[in-house]
């Protein structure tokens, strides 16, 4: 026990060992800054002895870009260690790269020309192409580390500024702080609580004595998005999930709303909630916080729906367009390779060809302009595939949107204006048409929107904008897009012997219609065989097919592309023999329209007016488009009118009974007249009948008793007759 109560020295190296590890870590710091300058400065694309990235530094500063974007497999390849621990922790690693970055451009940019000898801050966007992982994925162990999501861009906010570097004053004092840094990211910086001057003979300065002087910050553009993971990665009957994007500098304005991103970025968090309300509950919520992206680099992607189809087109690809466009059955082709899959129909898949090409949009003298989209509507019985026609265009279209009428409001279809939560400002969120622009929006169940609701598309599709009046914002959007409709008829199922009444639509949108298609479910046996023997078909060899094209037709990528390309590159017009000629087919058709009016002695459902002669000169010039014609020849009006023929004027003249079970004779149309005659006769506006009795005395007269419920249903229809006391009586309201 010797000893047991000696006190002994203690002593601690404590003070040594803090500046040891600190000199170490500079060291260190500075080896890492080293790695990074000799990657930009010597790594080597495969064996082509041209400095990548280098030469990218040096074009990017001379065009005033101050940014370099870095592959991370190439990192890899030059040196594992670095690229790990730029994955690993990336917040301490990317600024010694933005230095390097910052050194290397200041060496490969000399000499300067004169007021630009400060050399800026460069920034570091990192590209990758590991395998991402999805929203869900995300847990508290990729903290701090660098992770890749794909997503879609839902909401952005507008560009505001972050400081980088802060300058305080003490209010009582008024000395000096400058050149603090602040963390990137949405973190912000607490300012100190006490001045820490501290000279004699004056009071001591108060609590919280700083302000920050604005004029010497040092600041950068800032931009928030809204990220929603991709529709195909959610669970079924689950929610989607959202994540806080946060971008700066030269990320900003990268993409709009709707676009399809990959984001790669260091996973955050920051605080939530505003800092007053959060004072009652911080000491419960002390290490709770909500995460975010810092993005340092963004990809868009541009293959599938909803996708932006700004991708450059490379020379040997624009070649291979170019032939394409030049092979003689090129029109054919392009309607054959729409919806594969769907038997028949060919003049509606060309009439799609025509409105996914588009006519020419023209800017008029006196500043209006002329819309070069075609919208088409097709309507008819169930089970004739307008649904997955609509869907095909979507996938098809650089820009689609598939929407469906029950679930769609004016203010989804056109634009909102909502009060912004973190601003309290009002702001507008455009809808599916704005969304659209540049693009085909499909409206499925178009016969089931509400009528005021369809009303608020009228502008769209004929003016081609959207114009808000609502909170405080009077705007014009633009919504240059196509419409491409389907619906059913006002009886589920077209009905030929009611003529024009299955189509319940007004005129005024009808109008607006470039191409109305009525698709009837006829039956045939030969068709019907064909088409079960396709149906069976693709059933059994469904892989087989996905994977391999058919003879004469085009693969769905080259025929985006296609689109694309043409619609990029090509405007025709129409040439002055193919005009003279339109010119006199329009006055026929007008004529042929009047006839059949004088005929019926009604007027029709689907109007013959300018705007339907506008329409055949936008199908025109569509088709010369296929072609990356100048002019459209009269050929190519020959075949416009040809398939407005087909649509829009059979549609037009459906009035006649051809056709119809039991009435196909003008004859019969006379009994229906005759009878609807007498029974207005034998009682007055405001009288009361027994149908028993009606129908009874009819039959006396030898009218066959269903002609007779025939004009019966068709007087209630148009709400002349009610029924009254049971379904016994028929009053007659007009």
């Amino acid at each position: 026990m010797a000893g047991f109560d000696d006190a002994g020295v203690f002593f601690s190296d404590n003070l040594v060992d803090s500046e040891n590890q600190q000199d170490e870590q500079r060291i260190n710091r500075q080896q890492i800054k080293n790695r990074f300058r000799d990657f930009i400065r010597q790594f080597i694309e495969g064996n082509s002895f041209t400095f990548r990235y280098r030469d990218q530094l040096k074009r990017n500063y001379t065009l005033h870009q101050y940014w370099l974007e870095v592959d991370i497999e190439d990192l890899t390849h030059f040196d594992a260690s670095i690229a790990d621990k730029l994955t690993k922790q990336p917040t301490e690693h990317l600024p010694l790269f933005e230095e390097a970055a910052k050194e290397v451009a200041d060496e490969v940019t000399r000499p300067r020309p004169e007021g630009e000898e400060n050399v800026e801050d460069i920034q570091i966007m990192i590209g990758s192409s590991a395998v991402s992982s999805s929203v869900r994925q995300l847990k508290s162990e990729q903290m701090s580390q660098l992770i890749k999501v794909p997503g879609i861009v839902i909401a952005a906010s507008s560009i505001r500024a972050k400081a980088t570097k802060i300058s305080i004053q003490c209010r009582s004092c008024r000395n000096f702080m400058n050149n603090i840094p602040v963390k990137p990211g949405l973190e912000g910086y607490a300012l100190p609580r006490k001045c820490p001057t501290d000279q004699t003979g004056r009071v001591k300065c108060p609590v919280d004595p700083f302000f920050i002087i604005p004029e010497k910050c040092k600041c950068v553009d800032f931009q928030t998005l809204k990220l929603q993971e991709a529709p195909e990665a959610v669970p079924n009957g689950e929610m989607p999930r959202h994540l806080q994007l946060y971008c700066d500098r030269y990320l900003c304005d990268r993409v709009v709303p709707g676009n399809r991103v990959t984001v790669i970025g260091i996973y955050c968090i920051k605080m939530s909630g505003a800092a007053g309300k959060r004072m009652g509950r911080d000491k419960v919520n002390v290490g709770v916080r909500q995460p975010y992206i810092r993005v340092i680099g963004l990809q868009v992607d541009t293959i599938g729906p909803g996708r932006s189809s700004s991708a450059p087109v490379a020379g040997e690809e624009e070649e291979e367009l170019r032939h394409l466009s030049l092979s003689p059955n090129i029109y054919e082709t392009i309607a054959r390779s729409i919806a594969p899959s769907i038997f028949g129909s060919m003049d509606i898949k060309k009439a799609i060809a025509c409105l996914l090409l588009g006519g020419s949009r023209k800017k008029l003298p006196d500043g209006l302009a002329r819309r070069g989209d075609i919208n088409l509507l097709l309507l008819g019985d169930p089970g004739t595939a307008k649904s997955q026609l609509l869907k095909f265009v979507e996938n098809c279209s650089p820009i689609g949107v598939y929407t469906s009428g029950k679930g769609s409001s004016a203010a989804g279809l056109t634009a909102s204006v909502n009060r912004d939560p973190g601003s309290r400002n009002f702001i507008m969120e455009g809808g599916a048409m704005v969304l659209a622009d540049g693009g085909v929006v499909c409206i499925d169940e178009f016969d089931k929107m509400r009528e005021d609701d369809r009303v608020a598309i009228h502008e769209a599709m004929e003016q081609q904008t959207i114009s808000i009046a609502k909170a405080g914002i009077t705007t014009t959007l633009n919504s240059r897009c196509s419409v491409l409709a389907a619906a059913n008829g006002i009886y589920g199922r077209w009905d030929d012997s009611k003529g024009a009444e299955n189509i319940d639509f007004m005129p005024t949108i009808l109008s607006r219609f470039d191409m109305i298609f009525i698709v009837k479910d006829e039956h045939d046996e030969n068709r019907d065989t064909t088409l079960a023997k396709h149906v069976m078909n693709l059933h059994a060899n469904a892989l087989q097919m996905s994977e391999d094209t058919r003879p004469g037709e085009l693969h769905l990528n080259t025929l985006k592309k296609f689109i694309a390309f043409c619609r990029s590159k090509c405007g025709p017009r129409l040439s002055a023999a193919a005009a003279e000629k339109l010119k006199n087919r329009y006055v026929l058709m007008r004529n042929g329209a009047a006839v059949h009016e004088r005929e019926t002695g009604q007027k029709t459902t689907i109007p013959i007016t300018v705007r339907q002669l506008e329409a055949v000169i936008r199908i025109s010039e569509s088709l010369a488009k296929m072609r990356l014609a100048p002019f459209a020849t009269e050929a190519d009006v020959d075949e416009a009118i040809r398939l407005f023929q087909v649509s829009t004027l059979d549609a037009a003249m459906s009035g006649n009974l051809a056709g119809a079970e039991g009435f196909v004779t003008e004859e019969d149309q006379e009994m229906l007249n005759r009878i609807e005659k007498q029974i207005k006769r034998r009682f007055v506006i405001g009288s009361q009948v027994s149908e028993h009795a009606i129908i009874q005395d009819f039959v006396k007269q030898n009218y066959p008793e269903r002609a007779i419920q025939k004009v019966i249903q068709l007087m209630l229809r148009r709400e002349e007759i009610q029924h009254r006391m049971q379904r016994k009586m028929l009053y007659r309201v007009k």
